[in-house]
């Protein structure tokens, strides 16, 4: 039991650091369990000194510390082994127990020369006795007395011997549950944390070939597309270059020819006498002629700069999708629906950005407005648009018949004819989908466009600068159609759903 002891108080100050250390307190914890039960009785009267059992004071413990804090809840909380064991109750006559020894529950040689107790033992102040039990009940130490018949008769009480070996026998668990979780967090650091990292430098460096391999390949393009257009920029700035060139020196001639045919005519009229002039008209008539033929000047677009020279579906594509997905996605943040425009044929959102097409039963007549649409199911942006680059994206859901594009703030609002119906005029232009089928409008002329896959958001893109008016599907990075006109009035976001809703997104 030295060793026991010995092995504790090296477990306590090396903090259990030393796995071989645990297993042998685990060895000498269980032969130390092997305690021989005894009867405990009233052998000698209260005031009675303990004769010549030897006086043992328990090794005060430090009820400050976290662990033996935990390990405080006395018999109540023991361990069902020893000390469960070892716990007693006393009754009227008798306590059994399988640590202490008879005649007042002096500790045993054995106890002694292990060492669990040193220095001097206390006494109860009562009984004038050695303190060699422990109440579970008030959790204190007591005295064989004060188990019998003192005050803590009939609680749980336990040898201080018994109590001491379950609390070191605790000890010993809890440093060997301490370095099982350090080797489970060195393990956890070395098979998982370090085959982690590995994965993740793998993974980042295989993400980073990935976008240096698709911007290498975005680049590459481009600038064979870059290098493409240039040169047929300057093919057709050649081309109209020697336009120029040929109708300059041709009307230069002309303008030669003409100085020198009518400086002629006005010497001949000047300076020809009368039967002179008369026999001349012959020569006159054909210097005419010939002036008359050189014609009037007119211009061509020959003499223009092709605008398709430099059109390249991949440069609008991408120019698309940096506006439709870049930082400023989704254009202004105040993009809504005016709510003057709105057609009794649907409902406004709170927030003015959901179209609802209404049955009829849930239509209601607005208070009139010539700005509402009457009869068609229209209804336009509040944002007028007239310089700059702007986007609108649109949320069409599961809508089986909308329209959206653009028009002028002058667009009729009222009755049911052409001229207030979206895409059928000269004022509006429009991408519109109807069962299944969508096509371009504009002026009652429809232009079907090829859809691989149905858009649940359609996103509008109006450069002011070069006059261009651009449909885009956003999640497939789609081109739907584009087109180049010269609007002459600032323009305006214009839908119209006669199924279920849309609703611009910010």
């Amino acid at each position: 039991m030295c060793l026991y002891t010995n092995l504790c108080w090296e477990a306590t100050r090396d903090e259990c650091d030393s796995p071989l250390l645990l297993h042998l307190l685990r060895y000498y914890r269980v032969m130390s369990e092997e305690l021989v039960p005894c009867e405990l009785t009233n052998s000698r009267s209260p005031r009675e000194p303990p004769g010549d059992s030897p006086w043992i004071e328990s090794r005060n413990m430090d009820c400050e510390q976290p662990i033996f804090s935990v390990l405080s809840g006395g018999g109540a909380k023991d361990r069902t082994t020893a000390a469960a064991a070892a716990t007693v109750v006393v009754g009227d006559t008798a306590v059994k127990s399988s640590g202490g020894g008879g005649g007042g529950g002096a500790a045993s040689p054995s106890d002694t020369e292990s060492g669990i107790f040193s220095g001097e033992s206390e006494v109860c102040v009562e009984h004038e006795s050695e303190l060699d039990w422990f109440c579970g009940t008030e959790q204190k130490l007591i005295c064989s007395h004060c188990a019998i018949v003192g005050s803590c008769r009939g609680h749980t009480v336990t040898p201080l011997a018994t109590r001491v070996t379950a609390i070191r026998n605790e000890l010993v668990d809890v440093c060997e549950k301490m370095q099982l979780q350090a080797l489970r967090i060195e393990r956890f650091i070395d098979q998982t944390l370090i085959v982690k990292e590995q994965k993740l430098q793998a993974s980042a460096s295989r993400a980073r070939e990935q976008v240096l391999a698709q911007v290498s390949a975005a680049r590459e393009a481009l600038e064979e597309e870059e290098q493409r257009l240039l040169e047929e920029v300057q093919r057709e700035e050649e081309r109209v270059e020697q336009c120029l060139l040929t109708q300059r020196a041709h009307w230069s001639q002309a303008v030669v020819n003409l100085s020198q045919t009518r400086s002629r005519l006005v010497h001949t009229l000047t300076h020809t006498p009368d039967a002179q002039l008369v026999i001349s008209v012959q020569d006159i008539v054909e210097r005419v002629e010939e002036a008359e033929g050189v014609g009037e000047p007119c211009d061509t677009e020959q003499l223009n700069l092709n605008p398709g020279c430099s059109d390249s579906k991949l440069l609008r594509g991408l120019w698309a999708t940096a506006v439709m997905l870049g930082p400023n996605a989704y254009g202004s943040s105040y993009s809504k629906f005016d709510q003057r425009t709105v057609s009794p044929l649907l409902s406004l959102s709170e927030d003015s950005c959901t179209l609802t097409f209404l049955h009829k039963k849930a239509r209601q007549s607005p208070l009139y407005d010539p700005a509402r649409f009457d009869c068609w199911p229209n209804a336009l942006g509040s944002l007028s648009v007239s310089s700059g680059t702007h986007s609108w994206m649109v949320d069409v859901g599961q809508s089986g018949a909308f329209k959206i594009g653009v028009c002028y703030a002058s667009l009729e609002r009222k009755g049911s004819g052409n001229d207030a119906r979206l895409g059928y005029n000269t004022q509006s232009w429009v991408l519109s989908h109807y069962d299944r089928d969508y096509s371009f409008c504009h002026a009652g002329e429809k232009v079907p466009l090829q859809v691989v896959r149905t858009p649940k958001r359609i996103g509008v893109l109006l450069d002011w600068p070069s006059q261009t008016l651009l449909f885009y599907e956003p999640d497939s990075c789609t081109l739907l159609y584009c087109i180049t006109r010269n609007f002459t009035a600032p323009l305006l976001l214009a839908c119209a759903v006669t199924d279920r809703s849309i609703s611009i997104v910010h």
